[in-house]
Order: structure tokens, then C-alpha cells, then sequence
């Protein structure tokens, strides 16, 4: 069974302003190594509970800079 590929482009957060400063809380203390660390690790965690690689791949293409002109 092949899934549609549908992108969430409008915010889907219940309370996006109290992710945000648990993900900074989370980097609190770390130094850039251990914080890239955190942001791989997360990345990973968070890509598992999506589970779909299709989605992950327009997840993906969405989040590349634009080329430049």
C-alpha cells in the first residue's frame, strides 16, 4: 500500500512557544559539540516516531536552503 506524501505546511503545534524553549533548555550548558550531538540525536528520535520515508524525504527537501541565484 503506497501512502500520499503530504507536507504540513501551516503549524501544527499545540504549544509551539513551550517546544521551543524546551529544546533551548535541552542545549543549556552544552558546548557546540554536545549540542550538535543533542540536535542528531533528536533528529533521529524524532524521524523514528515518523516512521514514514517518504515523508522524511520531503521533510528534507524542505529544509535545504534555496539554491542561490
Amino acid at each position: 500500500m503506497k501512502t500520499e506524501t503530504s507536507l504540513k505546511t501551516s503549524a501544527n503545534f499545540q504549544d509551539a512557544d513551550a517546544f521551543y524553549e524546551c529544546l533551548l533548555d535541552a542545549h543549556q550548558g552544552l558546548n557546540r559539540e554536545e549540542s550538535e550531538l543533542l540536535n542528531a540525536r533528536l533528529t533521529l528520535i524524532l524521524a523514528n516516531q515518523l516512521g514514514d520515508a517518504s515523508l522524511l524525504q520531503a521533510c528534507i527537501a524542505a529544509a535545504k536552503p534555496a539554491p542561490s541565484s
